[in-house]
């Protein structure tokens, strides 16, 4: 379980630095205090989680896929 979640603030992390390096680095505070005020595809303050979930989704597929190849080989 504790992997699991690793896996998912890691995820979380990677996305959020990636898609706004440039808040992150100049104006951070004012970046989160911004959130509730997100605007992002629609879905507003909880559009990092629905993308961290996602990508997480995508990630575990990945992983069980590539699990059951080598289990076949």
């Amino acid at each position: 379980m504790i992997k699991q979640l690793l896996h998912f603030f890691g995820i979380f992390l990677f996305l959020a630095i990636g898609m706004h390096f440039k808040e992150w680095t100049s104006h951070p505070i004012e970046h989160l205090v911004a959130l509730p005020d997100a605007e992002a595809y629609g879905l507003g303050m909880a559009h990092p989680l629905i993308f961290t979930v996602i990508a997480y989704l995508v990630v575990m597929l990945l992983i069980f896929l590539v699990k059951k190849i080598k289990k076949l080989f």
